[in-house]
């Protein structure tokens, strides 16, 4: 993925700029981190990030591997901190950036903050640069991250509009 993104120095650039802050700026613990980077994988569709993800919170950090296959299999975490955190990420993106209040009390009343609306808004802007560059380039899947390879439940490639060329 690196590889790919090096053809524009300023996307990988950015992308690594963003990725470290959030690592290190958000307030997020390791695995709420891995929550939310795994669910924006998911809803993007991005089979590489989703193996790689999934073996990071599975060895890494601290992810309750109850919680990642939920999101693997797209179905509700039962940890209820953890279920707000991805529930409010699936409707940033779903939703487009314009959640409901409900979304935004929801997300504030399991105890994360206003500051980390924004940080996942960062973190959809570096993993959607991420999730995409695989798409664009099929990122072939590295051997440590095989035994958590995953496929999306309609992996049928998309129709063409008529005038596509």
């Amino acid at each position: 993925m690196y590889g790919a993104m090096a053809n524009a120095s300023e996307a990988l650039d950015t992308y690594l700029y963003g990725y470290e802050r959030f690592r290190k700026e958000s307030g997020f613990t390791p695995a709420e981190q891995e929550i939310v980077f795994l669910t924006i994988s998911y809803e993007n569709g991005c089979e590489y990030c989703m193996a790689a993800h999934s073996t990071i919170a599975d060895t890494r950090s601290g992810v309750p591997r109850a919680a990642t296959d939920a999101i693997r299999a797209g179905a509700r975490i039962d940890d209820p901190r953890l279920r707000a955190l991805s529930e409010f990420t699936r409707a940033m993106l779903r939703k487009r950036g314009r959640p409901d209040q409900e979304d935004v009390d929801s997300f504030l009343d399991a105890g994360f903050s206003e500051k980390q609306i924004l940080d996942i808004l960062l973190a959809i802007a570096v993993k959607t640069i991420s999730n995409y560059t695989n798409h664009i380039f099929d990122t072939p899947l590295d051997a440590p991250f095989k035994s958590r390879e995953w496929k999306p439940a309609d992996s049928t490639p998309r129709p063409q509009p008529a005038d596509a060329k």
